[in-house]
């Protein structure tokens, strides 16, 4: 994590102007030990939150869906990018690599087991979210050690980031390309290298492969660069003002000094022609899935931004300050800390980065609150500016005179305020995971599903025919059944039963229909988890299973 960051000297040997001074915030106070046991500690914890038992949760609605293109992907070959279901080819490929290592490595029967699963599935995104803490941790020269260790410690015990994390779906992906931008255009500034500024072409490519609201945090990121520029610009001038023998650098001096460092306009030309340029292989190999649906992937890639602007107005429809509500709700130290550092990093202008992540944070928040379509994961896209921000805020406090007075008590408070946290990801991550009284748990699947498909797998066996068992589920909307029947190839849905099927599955608001329609041969296995001896698959979707009678009788 700890680079040398002085410019070096291009492959001409030409020397290149020293870089302009870089704000490096104050790394000494914490010994290198302690930096080295600190950052492992707190990557090590946030892996053993998003790793530990991903089996536990049953699979989302989403989840199925996803999981779904992942298997037509490694066992038929097959994807392309679909507009209508909005989200990019960058998850799917990712998560393809485990099924498709097995696929190398096991027979196909071992294939299936070992490389479809929950935990396959979920490793992608929950290494991404261990990935995006250690990013937090590289930003330790812009925003200090001890505000870096904060952060990321934030963000490793956040219940949120926690709990996303650990969902097979786009947003901590997103999330962390949108860091990896941020780090890898610093050190790009920093060093002058040319593989920086390569690797922020790639990230950013990435980012909007991954899903269509990554034109928000483009363009969040974008306008909380010139914000920081305008406002560092305001404060340099006001420093300035009482000494006549300097000025502020115009506008056109500093854009010149800028190109400059770069080695001139062509220098820099040649720069942005490779970093462009790789972003849109990167892009067109992706949404093209590998040239096998070009260029309708390419096509249906820009016309998907079009599509979400309309459905983003009439479904999960949510109040302004909904985002506000959830957060305090749910993660009450990260939002707090975070605010008190945007305006701690705006009041002072001191740390141009600190300034960057303040109108990164405020943008954020605001871009998200003023779309209607409002959903729980993304509010991970608001979590990671608020832990940088309330990194810093901890760092600034706890430097302030009066604080070291009573430092035993802030402490002891700082303390406390962790203990809540790490609390609060335990029960929602590993308790609470399917009560919809916890703002993430967004019409959940409930663990219901585990028993039902218990009693579906000895069903199937009594009756001889394992995997090959005839089904039928009634409802329409089944998802995320199709993963939990992926071994069972001889399930339709959403279609009348067949005389010949062994089992059927329906909505409990169906029962007596079901019951006339089945008539004598078909008797309800009921379930033991309540009196109604329903199954919930999520709130407000109660199912109930009937199987043929003489599999009923032979289990008696």
């Amino acid at each position: 994590m700890e680079e040398n960051h002085n410019p070096q000297k291009p492959a001409s040997g030409k020397e290149r102007k020293p870089a302009a001074t870089v704000e490096v915030a104050e790394t000494t106070n914490v010994s290198p030990r302690v930096w080295r046991t600190g950052s492992a500690a707190i990557l090590i914890t946030g892996a053993l939150l998003r790793l530990y038992d991903l089996n536990l949760v049953p699979f989302h609605h989403d989840e199925g869906v996803n999981a779904n293109f992942v298997m037509n992907l490694v066992n038929k070959g097959f994807y392309q990018y679909d507009p209508q279901n909005y989200h990019g080819p960058t998850l799917y490929y990712f998560a393809a690599l485990i099924p498709w290592i097995a696929k190398l490595l096991f027979t196909k029967s071992l294939a299936a087991d070992y490389g479809f699963n929950a935990y396959t599935m979920r490793f992608v995104t929950a290494a991404f979210g261990v990935g995006t803490i250690w990013l937090v941790l590289a930003l330790r020269r812009r925003v200090g050690t001890i505000a870096a260790l904060t952060a990321a410690v934030l963000l490793a015990i956040s219940p949120g980031a926690v709990y996303l994390s650990r969902y097979f779906i786009h947003e901590p992906l997103l999330v962390f390309f949108t860091l990896a931008i941020v780090v890898a255009a610093l050190r790009f500034y920093e060093s002058l290298r040319p593989s920086y500024l390569l690797l922020a072409a790639a990230a950013a490519s990435l980012l909007f492969a991954t899903k269509e609201t990554a034109i928000i945090t483009a363009g969040v990121l974008v306008i909380a660069g010139a914000s920081t520029i305008i406002l560092s610009r305001f404060y340099k001038a006001q420093r300035k003002a009482g000494n006549k023998r300097k000025r502020v650098a115009t506008m056109p001096e500093s854009m010149r000094s800028t190109i400059d460092r770069f080695g001139g306009v062509s220098s820099l030309a040649i720069l942005a022609i490779a970093a462009i340029s790789l972003f849109l292989i990167i892009a067109i190999l992706f949404y093209s899935s590998f040239f096998t649906n070009y260029p309708k992937g390419l096509y249906d890639a820009l016309r998907t931004f079009d599509l979400w602007a309309n459905t983003s107005t009439r479904i999960h429809v949510n109040p302004w300050w909904t985002y506000f509500s959830w957060i305090l709700k749910e993660e009450s130290p990260v939002m707090l800390l975070g605010f008190v550092g945007v305006v701690m990093a705006i009041w002072r202008g001191s740390n141009r980065f600190a300034v960057f992540t303040a109108f990164w944070t405020i943008g954020i928040f605001a871009a998200y609150s003023m779309i209607p379509y409002k959903t729980p994961w993304l509010t991970l896209n608001l979590l990671l500016p608020l832990a940088i921000m309330g990194g810093y805020a901890f760092q600034e406090i706890f430097k302030q005179p009066s604080v070291q007075k009573h430092l035993s008590i802030a402490q002891s408070l700082s303390i406390v305020a962790f203990v809540v946290l790490t609390y609060q990801a335990l029960q929602l991550n590993f308790v609470h995971y399917d009560d919809e009284r916890y703002v993430y748990v967004y019409v959940h699947t409930t663990r219901d599903v585990f028993p039902m498909m218990e009693e579906i797998d000895r069903l199937a066996k009594r009756a001889g025919t394992d995997n090959q068992t005839l089904m039928t589920v009634t409802l329409t909307e089944y998802w995320p059944l199709p993963w939990y029947f992926r071994h069972y190839p001889f399930v339709r849905y959403a279609k009348p039963f067949v005389s010949d099927e062994t089992i059927i599955i329906g909505p409990a608001n169906e029962q007596m229909l079901l019951m006339a329609s089945l008539g004598t041969n078909y008797v309800q296995i009921p379930s033991g988890l309540n009196a109604a001896g329903t199954y919930t698959l999520r709130p407000g979707v109660d199912l109930i299973l009937f199987a043929r009678k003489d599999l009923a009788i032979q289990g008696r």
